[in-house]
Protein backbone atom coordinates (compact mmCIF):
# COMPACT_ATOMS: atom_id res chain seq x y z
CA UNK A 1 0.00 0.00 0.00
CA UNK A 2 2.75 2.47 0.95
CA UNK A 3 4.76 1.63 -2.15
CA UNK A 4 1.71 2.03 -4.37
CA UNK A 5 1.00 5.50 -2.96
CA UNK A 6 4.68 6.42 -3.18
CA UNK A 7 4.89 5.42 -6.84
CA UNK A 8 1.64 7.20 -7.68
CA UNK A 9 2.45 10.54 -6.05
CA UNK A 10 5.36 11.42 -3.81
CA UNK A 11 3.63 14.67 -2.85
CA UNK A 12 0.56 12.84 -1.55
CA UNK A 13 2.79 10.25 0.09
CA UNK A 14 4.46 13.12 1.99
CA UNK A 15 1.15 14.78 2.88
CA UNK A 16 -0.23 11.46 4.12
CA UNK A 17 2.75 11.05 6.43
CA UNK A 18 2.43 14.62 7.71
CA UNK A 19 -1.24 14.08 8.54
CA UNK A 20 -0.61 10.66 10.11
CA UNK A 21 2.26 12.04 12.19
CA UNK A 22 0.32 15.06 13.47
CA UNK A 23 -2.86 13.14 14.23
CA UNK A 24 -1.28 10.07 15.81
CA UNK A 25 1.24 11.88 18.01
CA UNK A 26 -1.40 14.38 19.13
CA UNK A 27 -3.65 11.46 19.99
CA UNK A 28 -0.77 9.87 21.87
CA UNK A 29 -0.21 13.05 23.88
CA UNK A 30 -3.92 13.30 24.71
CA UNK A 31 -4.17 9.67 25.82
CA UNK A 32 -0.96 9.98 27.84
CA UNK A 33 -2.47 13.00 29.58
CA UNK A 34 -5.65 11.09 30.38
CA UNK A 35 -3.62 8.23 31.86
CA UNK A 36 -1.52 10.71 33.79
CA UNK A 37 1.91 9.59 32.55
CA UNK A 38 3.70 11.97 30.17
CA UNK A 39 4.42 10.43 26.72
CA UNK A 40 3.43 6.92 27.83
CA UNK A 41 1.37 6.38 24.66
CA UNK A 42 3.23 8.89 22.48
CA UNK A 43 6.56 7.04 22.65
CA UNK A 44 5.29 3.68 21.29
CA UNK A 45 3.49 5.53 18.48
CA UNK A 46 6.66 7.45 17.61
CA UNK A 47 8.74 4.27 17.63
CA UNK A 48 6.19 2.48 15.43
CA UNK A 49 6.10 5.28 12.84
CA UNK A 50 9.91 5.48 12.83
CA UNK A 51 10.27 1.72 12.30
CA UNK A 52 7.70 1.73 9.49
CA UNK A 53 9.58 4.50 7.68
CA UNK A 54 12.97 2.85 8.15
CA UNK A 55 11.68 -0.50 6.90
CA UNK A 56 10.11 1.20 3.89
CA UNK A 57 13.40 2.92 3.07
CA UNK A 58 15.36 -0.29 3.53
CA UNK A 59 13.03 -2.41 1.40
CA UNK A 60 13.09 0.13 -1.43
CA UNK A 61 16.77 1.12 -1.04
CA UNK A 62 15.95 4.76 -0.31
CA UNK A 63 18.31 5.51 2.58
CA UNK A 64 20.71 7.65 0.54
CA UNK A 65 17.94 9.38 -1.43
CA UNK A 66 16.35 10.56 1.80
CA UNK A 67 19.48 11.53 3.66
CA UNK A 68 20.01 8.55 5.95
CA UNK A 69 23.68 8.58 5.01
CA UNK A 70 26.96 10.43 5.55
CA UNK A 71 27.41 14.03 4.45
CA UNK A 72 28.90 14.56 1.00
CA UNK A 73 30.80 17.66 2.15
CA UNK A 74 33.41 18.04 4.93
CA UNK A 75 32.39 19.50 8.28
CA UNK A 76 34.77 22.39 7.62
CA UNK A 77 32.49 23.59 4.81
CA UNK A 78 29.61 23.66 7.30
CA UNK A 79 31.51 25.68 9.94
CA UNK A 80 31.84 22.40 11.85
CA UNK A 81 28.09 22.72 12.59
CA UNK A 82 28.84 25.18 15.41
CA UNK A 83 25.56 27.11 14.96
CA UNK A 84 23.72 23.83 15.60
CA UNK A 85 25.58 23.42 18.89
CA UNK A 86 24.68 26.99 19.84
CA UNK A 87 21.03 26.27 19.03
CA UNK A 88 21.10 23.18 21.26
CA UNK A 89 21.86 25.35 24.27
CA UNK A 90 18.73 27.50 23.82
CA UNK A 91 16.53 25.46 26.15
CA UNK A 92 19.04 26.05 28.95
CA UNK A 93 19.36 29.84 28.56
CA UNK A 94 16.99 30.56 31.45
CA UNK A 95 18.46 28.03 33.84
CA UNK A 96 18.14 24.29 34.35
CA UNK A 97 15.51 22.27 36.15
CA UNK A 98 13.85 18.85 35.82
CA UNK A 99 10.22 19.32 34.87
CA UNK A 100 9.14 15.67 35.30
CA UNK A 101 10.04 12.75 37.52
CA UNK A 102 12.78 10.43 36.30
CA UNK A 103 10.59 7.80 34.56
CA UNK A 104 8.50 10.41 32.75
CA UNK A 105 11.64 12.34 31.84
CA UNK A 106 13.05 9.23 30.13
CA UNK A 107 9.78 8.70 28.23
CA UNK A 108 9.77 12.37 27.23
CA UNK A 109 13.38 12.43 26.00
CA UNK A 110 12.99 9.22 23.98
CA UNK A 111 9.78 10.58 22.46
CA UNK A 112 11.56 13.79 21.47
CA UNK A 113 14.33 11.80 19.76
CA UNK A 114 11.62 10.03 17.73
CA UNK A 115 10.04 13.40 16.93
CA UNK A 116 13.40 14.72 15.69
CA UNK A 117 13.80 11.73 13.39
CA UNK A 118 10.22 11.76 12.08
CA UNK A 119 9.97 15.50 11.48
CA UNK A 120 13.28 15.68 9.65
CA UNK A 121 12.53 12.68 7.46
CA UNK A 122 8.95 13.80 6.73
CA UNK A 123 9.41 17.56 6.24
CA UNK A 124 12.96 17.60 4.87
CA UNK A 125 13.29 14.17 3.33
CA UNK A 126 9.87 13.31 1.93
CA UNK A 127 8.22 16.71 1.35
CA UNK A 128 11.29 18.62 0.16
CA UNK A 129 12.39 15.84 -2.18
CA UNK A 130 8.89 15.45 -3.59
CA UNK A 131 8.78 19.16 -4.49
CA UNK A 132 12.36 19.96 -5.49
CA UNK A 133 11.99 18.63 -9.05
CA UNK A 134 9.36 21.30 -9.75
CA UNK A 135 11.36 24.15 -8.24
CA UNK A 136 13.97 24.23 -5.52
CA UNK A 137 12.96 27.62 -4.09
CA UNK A 138 9.32 26.61 -3.67
CA UNK A 139 10.41 23.33 -2.10
CA UNK A 140 12.59 25.15 0.44
CA UNK A 141 9.84 27.63 1.32
CA UNK A 142 7.07 25.05 1.65
CA UNK A 143 9.24 22.69 3.72
CA UNK A 144 10.23 25.51 6.09
CA UNK A 145 6.82 27.16 6.45
CA UNK A 146 4.78 23.97 6.86
CA UNK A 147 7.23 22.81 9.52
CA UNK A 148 6.85 26.08 11.42
CA UNK A 149 3.08 26.31 11.11
CA UNK A 150 2.75 22.68 12.13
CA UNK A 151 3.80 23.68 15.65
CA UNK A 152 0.46 25.45 16.12
CA UNK A 153 -0.90 21.99 16.83
CA UNK A 154 0.70 22.27 20.29
CA UNK A 155 -2.18 24.56 21.23
CA UNK A 156 -4.73 21.77 20.86
CA UNK A 157 -2.86 18.51 21.48
CA UNK A 158 -2.98 18.62 25.26
CA UNK A 159 0.65 19.72 25.71
CA UNK A 160 -0.44 22.79 27.68
CA UNK A 161 1.24 25.30 25.37
CA UNK A 162 0.26 28.96 25.87
CA UNK A 163 -0.65 31.24 22.95
CA UNK A 164 2.25 33.71 22.95
CA UNK A 165 5.05 31.16 23.59
CA UNK A 166 3.51 28.90 20.94
CA UNK A 167 3.40 31.70 18.34
CA UNK A 168 7.04 32.47 19.14
CA UNK A 169 7.79 28.79 18.63
CA UNK A 170 6.15 28.93 15.19
CA UNK A 171 8.44 31.82 14.22
CA UNK A 172 11.72 30.23 15.25
CA UNK A 173 10.60 26.79 14.08
CA UNK A 174 10.07 28.22 10.58
CA UNK A 175 13.57 29.68 10.69
CA UNK A 176 14.98 26.38 12.02
CA UNK A 177 13.14 24.58 9.22
CA UNK A 178 14.89 26.85 6.72
CA UNK A 179 18.24 26.04 8.31
CA UNK A 180 17.62 22.28 8.38
CA UNK A 181 16.46 22.13 4.77
CA UNK A 182 19.54 24.08 3.63
CA UNK A 183 21.81 21.72 5.57
CA UNK A 184 20.13 18.78 3.87
CA UNK A 185 20.26 20.44 0.43
CA UNK A 186 23.97 21.24 0.87
CA UNK A 187 25.17 17.97 2.41
CA UNK A 188 22.71 15.38 1.08
CA UNK A 189 22.46 14.07 4.64
CA UNK A 190 19.81 14.41 7.35
CA UNK A 191 21.93 12.89 10.10
CA UNK A 192 23.10 16.17 11.66
CA UNK A 193 19.57 17.60 11.35
CA UNK A 194 18.01 14.56 13.03
CA UNK A 195 20.52 14.62 15.88
CA UNK A 196 20.28 18.37 16.46
CA UNK A 197 16.49 18.41 16.23
CA UNK A 198 16.04 15.42 18.53
CA UNK A 199 18.53 16.63 21.13
CA UNK A 200 17.11 20.17 21.08
CA UNK A 201 13.63 18.83 21.77
CA UNK A 202 14.87 16.37 24.40
CA UNK A 203 16.73 19.11 26.31
CA UNK A 204 13.46 21.03 26.69
CA UNK A 205 12.75 18.73 29.65
CA UNK A 206 15.41 20.73 31.53
CA UNK A 207 14.16 24.17 30.44
CA UNK A 208 13.39 26.50 33.33
CA UNK A 209 10.71 28.48 31.50
CA UNK A 210 9.03 29.45 34.74
CA UNK A 211 11.88 31.82 35.51
CA UNK A 212 11.51 33.69 32.22
CA UNK A 213 8.98 36.45 31.62
CA UNK A 214 7.43 37.27 28.27
CA UNK A 215 10.24 39.74 27.46
CA UNK A 216 12.92 37.12 28.06
CA UNK A 217 11.01 34.62 25.94
CA UNK A 218 10.69 37.08 23.07
CA UNK A 219 14.42 37.87 23.24
CA UNK A 220 15.28 34.15 23.26
CA UNK A 221 13.00 33.51 20.26
CA UNK A 222 14.60 36.40 18.36
CA UNK A 223 18.12 35.16 19.12
CA UNK A 224 17.21 31.61 18.11
CA UNK A 225 15.68 32.90 14.89
CA UNK A 226 18.79 34.96 14.13
CA UNK A 227 21.14 32.02 14.78
CA UNK A 228 19.23 29.58 12.59
CA UNK A 229 18.38 31.99 9.77
CA UNK A 230 21.94 33.37 9.63
CA UNK A 231 23.34 29.86 9.31
CA UNK A 232 20.84 29.08 6.56
CA UNK A 233 21.83 32.25 4.70
CA UNK A 234 25.53 31.37 5.10
CA UNK A 235 24.91 27.95 3.55
CA UNK A 236 22.94 29.53 0.71
CA UNK A 237 25.68 32.05 -0.07
CA UNK A 238 28.44 29.43 0.12
CA UNK A 239 26.53 27.22 -2.33
CA UNK A 240 26.14 30.12 -4.78
CA UNK A 241 29.88 30.86 -4.57
CA UNK A 242 30.69 27.21 -5.15
CA UNK A 243 28.37 27.01 -8.15
CA UNK A 244 29.89 30.20 -9.58
CA UNK A 245 33.37 28.77 -9.10
CA UNK A 246 32.41 25.57 -10.91
CA UNK A 247 30.95 27.60 -13.78
CA UNK A 248 34.19 29.58 -14.13
CA UNK A 249 36.23 26.37 -14.27
CA UNK A 250 34.04 25.06 -17.08
CA UNK A 251 34.52 28.29 -19.06
CA UNK A 252 38.30 28.19 -18.76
Amino acid sequence: MLKRLYDKSRIWFSVTWIIAYCVLLSLGDSLSGLIGVEKLITLPIGILLSVVLLLFFKKNRLFEEYGICRSRVPARSMLWYLPLLLMLSANLWHGVTLNLDLSEAVLYMLSMLCVGFLEEVIFRGLLFNAMRKDGIKAAIIVSSVTFGIGHIINLVNGSGAELIPNLLQVVYATSAGFMFVMIYYRTGSLISCILAHGIFNALSIFANEGSAGITERVVSAVLLTLITSSYAVYITVSMKKQNASHSERKIY
